[in-house]
């Protein structure tokens, strides 16, 4: 404890005079505005909106051809929102530069040049120059395990509705940076860590007979979850960026084939619900899960 000086008496500090320890600030909008990056191929653009409307219904934004990146480049690109969550869609019609294409989440934020200095505070890294973009200003991060996102700023804030369910961002780390990654992250975000099971089902990865690491966190961005595995895992997973729920998961999936969606992974029991891996025309692969006996 310790001792402070005050006319000539040594005191005590109490707690209500102990400094308290500085705050992160929040720069989070809400989950409504935060978005999946898909890119697909040019030519399935059109089929994967399409199908991915269809399987959750919601709205799309006016399709156009932008220059996206900072290096000349040339994308269509497109949002669905829908209630579960927001796509943002690329079809590039250049090669797409670098390192653009493996950034999963891109999120609205209230200060650019603020919540970047922050993400870097608590461990992300730039991975370029904030830059200009038609509609305000980006930059790409990396945190702790190789997890990349976009930080975006909008001249003028857009007004989405907000969310019937919120969409999980699906983060696979092995045991080496897990912590790190979730020190990091809760740190910037102000996030809370809602569940940690360390003896959860291996099933949930296709790793029937093994246990996992299951990290639950929720913050201002939305859901999070963080997969901690030996790696080993067998195909789709990992591929699976985000996760949607939805209220009846066998509904969801007879609108998702009759949109020409395929079923990878049949669903199985997890985290006291239904979950299922699909991927969707373009190649976008996704898990939705809903409650149990949904």
């Amino acid at each position: 404890m310790r001792l402070f000086l005050l006319a000539s008496t040594l005191v005590l500090a109490t707690p209500a005079l102990a400094q308290k320890a500085p705050v992160t600030a929040e720069y989070s909008v809400g989950a409504q505005y935060d978005t999946t990056h898909v890119y697909v191929p040019e030519d399935q653009f059109d089929s994967f909106v399409t199908s991915f409307q269809a399987t959750f219904g919601g709205t799309t934004s006016k399709q156009g051809v932008f220059q996206v990146t900072p290096t000349t480049s040339l994308t269509k690109s497109q949002l669905v929102l829908t209630p579960a969550g927001t796509v943002s869609v690329f079809g590039f019609k250049t090669p797409i530069p670098f390192p653009f294409g493996d950034e999963r989440t891109g999120y609205l934020v209230t200060d650019l040049d603020a919540a970047v200095a922050s993400a870097v505070k608590h461990g992300a890294v730039r991975r370029l120059v904030t830059f200009p973009d038609p509609i305000g200003r980006d930059s790409l991060i990396q945190w702790p395990g190789g997890v990349n996102m976009q930080l975006y700023w909008h001249t003028t804030k857009p007004s989405y509705a907000p969310l019937q369910t919120v969409p999980e961002n699906r983060i696979y780390l092995t045991a080496d940076v897990a912590d790190r990654f979730v020190k990091s992250w809760v740190g910037y975000a102000r996030a809370k860590v809602t569940a940690d099971d360390r003896a959860a089902p291996g099933v949930e990865v296709g790793e029937p007979g093994k246990t996992i690491r299951r990290i639950s966190i929720t913050s201002g961005y939305g859901k999070m979850v963080v997969f901690v595995t030996d790696g080993l895992l067998p195909w789709p997973y990992g591929r699976d960026m985000t996760g949607y729920g939805v209220p009846d998961l066998d509904a969801t999936l007879a609108k998702a084939k009759a949109a020409g969606v395929e079923t990878l992974v049949q669903p199985v029991a997890a985290a006291g619900g239904r979950s299922t891996i699909v991927r969707f025309p373009g190649g976008y692969i996704a898990e939705i899960h809903s409650p149990a006996g949904k």
